[in-house]
């Protein structure tokens, strides 16, 4: 079942169930009100029977003449009704047809009897002592008694037999339009709904089609499937975010195959310069002395600094890079391994100044060989990347809560374009420099990925001396 079917169904049957209970409650209240009304009615004829009774008793002081006396009972019966006041002739005929004990009649024309019968034909007569003056005596107990009074005496009672209060005609007629125009308004309702529900399922259903079929598209590969963005709501935004998505992971495959073409280029290289010179030594064309035996564990070596690097990083996106954090001044590990380097940048002329503003040594949480590679890593790029006769400047120094070591060196510097791809994996700033010197471009992507282990950060700029300046922030240990 498709998702706007679904929409569709759930909105329907939500409204479905609002409009019943509407129908239902608006009857059912419609009902019970009139109920209510009617009854209150009902009241007023058994108190308006009871006066005309009470006022014929106070002129006569007594039920005598009115004991048998058929027509009479019925003209006070109807002079009480304010919609009736002269009784049908089929009461009239049918009072001079029945015995004595004939009220209320027995039997009832087929058009009343089809209803509960009419107020008039459920009232008995009884007198002060509950003896039947007008009614039968079957029916004495389901009779609902009212006190007759004269003087402040109970003279006798008018008994009322239970019925259904909602028994005029227009009573019943005003009920059953009504229930025919809850139908009706509930029917009406129900298709508009309808309608309303297939119109929202297939305007919400049809943007999560689209991102259905690309995000199918983007399964298999294509990875420059887009989604049009038509809104700002939730679904605009969902829209934005698969584009994002699909953005990064067009990306992500970019960089995998530049990543693959860039291993295979730079494993493929000193392999054949390898190879040339195997090949030339067993060919006879160079000797086997001690200078090729160095030259070729060079490339060894190469190689295997290549692979080294490779594997750290493989292990850094796998999260599997280990580091065995300790609390730590971090300035005695950078003056280490700068004096390791001293003699390099003295053979290159390239002087180097380091300043430590630092009033106390600070405690950062560090792996001590992990940092150790990330400042050799730096020092080697400045070392390789820094013109001779130049100049090295190394501040260290506390910013707020973060400890701060920057590396600055002199020309060559490097364009704004190439700053912010200076930590991509085989990024070279000039692609033809030596890989003897520049190396295969991985040592600032490790670099990289050591800082942010260290929940530190490192961001290249353009150095005060015309060259490039490392700039390291790790947080203080309080």
């Amino acid at each position: 079942m498709s998702i706007r079917i679904k929409l569709f169904l759930t909105f329907l049957l939500t409204t479905l169930l609002v409009v019943l209970g509407m129908h239902f409650f608006t009857r059912w209240s419609l009902e019970k009100g009139f109920t209510e009304f009617v009854e209150k009615r009902q009241q007023e004829r058994v108190d308006k029977i009871i006066d005309v009774l009470e006022e014929y008793y106070a002129e006569n002081r007594s039920w005598d003449a009115l004991t048998g006396n058929k027509l009479k009972w019925i003209s006070l019966l109807w002079r009480a009704d304010p919609h009736q006041h002269h009784p049908p002739k089929w009461v009239i005929k049918q009072a001079q047809q029945e015995p004595e004990q004939w009220w209320p009649p027995r039997t009832l024309p087929e058009k009343i009897n089809s209803r509960w019968p009419p107020f008039g034909l459920r009232v008995m007569l009884l007198s002060a002592d509950k003896s039947i003056l007008f009614g039968r005596e079957e029916l004495l107990s389901q009779l609902h008694l009212h006190a007759i009074q004269h003087a402040n005496q109970t003279v006798g009672f008018l008994g009322l037999l239970p019925g259904n209060p909602v028994n005029q005609a227009s009573d019943i007629y005003f009920m059953e339009r009504q229930a025919n125009l809850f139908f009706w308004i509930a029917l009406v309702m129900i298709l508009l709904s309808a309608l309303i529900a297939w119109f929202l399922a297939y305007h919400l259903g049809r943007p999560l089609k689209r991102i259905a079929a690309a995000a199918q598209r983007l399964a298999v590969g294509n990875y420059q499937a887009r989604l049009p963005v038509e809104s700002n709501d939730e679904m605009g935004q969902l829209a934005r975010n698969f584009n994002d998505m699909a953005a990064a992971l067009e990306q992500a495959e970019q960089s995998r195959k530049r990543w693959v073409a860039d291993i295979s280029h730079e494993l493929r290289t000193p392999l054949a310069v390898l190879r040339g010179e195997l090949e030339a030594i067993m060919d006879g064309i160079r000797p086997l002395t001690s200078e090729t035996i160095k030259s070729l564990s060079g490339d060894v070596m190469r190689l295997n600094r290549l692979t080294e690097d490779l594997y750290q990083l493989a292990l850094a996106d796998q999260g599997a890079l280990s580091y065995r954090k300790v609390l730590l001044d971090p300035v005695p590990l950078l003056q280490e391994d700068l004096a390791a380097f001293i003699p390099e940048f003295n053979n290159k002329q390239i002087s180097v100044i380091s300043t430590n503003r630092l009033p106390k040594p600070l405690l950062i949480n560090a792996d001590p060989d992990r940092l150790s590679q990330l400042f050799r890593n730096l020092l080697t790029n400045s070392l390789n990347h820094t013109d001779q006769g130049g100049q090295l400047e190394i501040m260290i120094e506390r910013l707020e809560d973060n400890l701060v070591i920057e590396l600055a060196d002199s020309s060559p510097g490097v364009s704004e374009q190439d700053i912010t791809h200076l930590f991509d994996r085989f990024y070279r700033v000039d692609g033809s420099r030596n890989r003897h010197l520049g190396g295969a471009g991985l040592g600032l992507a490790i670099c990289s990925n050591i800082v942010k282990a260290h929940e530190g950060t490192l961001v290249a700029s353009h150095s005060p001396l015309g060259g490039l300046a490392m700039r390291i922030a790790f947080p203080v240990t309080p």
